[in-house]
């Protein structure tokens, strides 16, 4: 059976999963609208950057993010001269590893389905004096609304999964960094075989419902 330091981490787990998802949406619904709209000639190295994370190895990323928020990095001068002390080993260092990590899961879900919506709703909106944000609160967000479920999804479910970029960031600290993901890790090492099977086998079913799920309501809207 599962111990409290497994219900612990998975608390944690949907925790960073909840706060990173919520974050995501806020900052990929700009950057995707922009990518879905945009004709500037930034467009393939910004689609380019958003991608990096599915492409480069976890270590990677958590590697140039310790640096960047470690004592000499750019960014942990910056949250220590604003006396928020170092992000690494924190919660809020989870957070921001998380982010960067599943970006792409979140932004390119939301691109296509604003690409998918077309010019004609958008040239409706202005003929009847619809500003910018009424036309994208009124308009585009109802349409986009498929897509904004499964950037959701996708993101919730990957920040769930995620191992090389939470243990590089965060360590191995019960109840403040170590997620699922470690704490299978932890039992693997310990050969602890049976409650790793019990957390793993809630990970492949976790994965399978998300997966069901997506697919199901493709096909549903797809009719």
């Amino acid at each position: 059976m599962m111990s409290a330091a497994d219900f612990a981490a998975i608390r944690l787990t949907l925790e960073l999963a909840a706060v990173t998802t919520a974050i995501l949406l806020v900052i990929g619904t700009p950057v995707a609208w922009w990518l879905a709209r945009t004709r500037s000639a930034w467009k393939g190295a910004v689609g380019a950057v958003v991608a990096l994370p599915l492409v480069l190895p976890p270590t990677v990323i958590g590697f140039y993010l310790l640096v960047m928020m470690g004592p000499h990095g750019p960014v942990g001068q910056l949250t220590q001269a604003l006396g928020l002390g170092l992000l690494p080993f924190s919660f809020a260092g989870l957070v921001v590893g998380s982010v960067f990590y599943s970006l792409p899961f979140v932004v390119q879900p939301l691109q296509q389905a604003f690409e998918a919506i077309g010019e004609r709703p958008l040239e409706v909106a202005a003929t009847l004096r619809a500003g910018a944000l009424d036309t994208f609160f009124s308009v585009v967000l109802p349409l986009a609304r498929p897509g904004f479920v499964t950037a959701a999804v996708l993101g919730f479910a990957h920040t769930v999964g995620e191992f090389g970029v939470v243990l590089m960031i965060g360590g191995n600290i019960p109840e403040k960094t170590r997620v699922v993901s470690v704490q299978i890790y932890d039992h693997v090492e310990a050969l602890e075989y049976a409650q790793a099977h019990w957390l793993s086998a809630g990970m492949v079913a976790f994965s399978f419902l998300v997966l069901f799920l997506l697919h199901s309501r493709k096909r549903g809207g797809a009719r």
